[in-house]
């Protein structure tokens, strides 16, 4: 299994490989070491996430690993073009845009795989083992960690 982080102290981007089998990740820009708890993995061949090995949260989600910035951005492009094609009164070649457009992004969600991340640090977790018993993503539990989040940091600010 392969983790994706940032690192609590310098926020640089980690990653991981082999987590299973390391007692704890280390950021390399600053040396911070976080130590994999115990009971995070399940065992089992491979081992299944039980929770973060970033942060204490056991709230995470399957998704796609697809950067959503790519994919509103293939979206944006079809809308474009397909605006140009009807400006031109192009009527089939408009619709034939949409329809390339839409199934690229099924072929896309079809053969991309999934990933788990969590709510609270935003850690990826990818590989085998890594879908267990999560579900997709869920609003009201994204928002609740949004919300937390902002709470510390007006506190942190205000002297709290």
């Amino acid at each position: 299994m392969r983790i994706t982080y940032a690192c609590p102290g310098c926020h640089a981007t980690v990653a991981v490989e082999d987590v299973e089998r390391t007692p704890a990740v280390a950021c390399p820009a600053c040396r911070a070491s976080i130590a994999v708890p115990a009971d995070a993995l399940a065992p089992g061949d491979p081992p299944r996430l039980r929770r973060c090995l970033v942060c204490p949260s056991t709230e995470l989600f399957v998704r796609k690993d697809f950067p959503q910035r790519v994919g509103v951005g293939i979206v944006v492009a079809g809308l474009a073009a397909s605006c140009v094609a009807w400006a031109c009164r192009e009527l089939i070649l408009t619709f034939g845009i949409l329809f390339a457009t839409a199934l690229a992004d099924v072929v896309l969600y079809v053969v991309m795989p999934e990933c788990l991340s969590c709510y609270r640090c935003g850690a990826r977790y990818r590989g085998p083992g890594v879908a267990g018993s999560f579900g997709g993503f869920d609003l009201e539990t994204h928002e609740k960690h949004r919300q937390q989040a902002a709470r510390l940091r007006s506190g942190a600010g205000h002297g709290a």
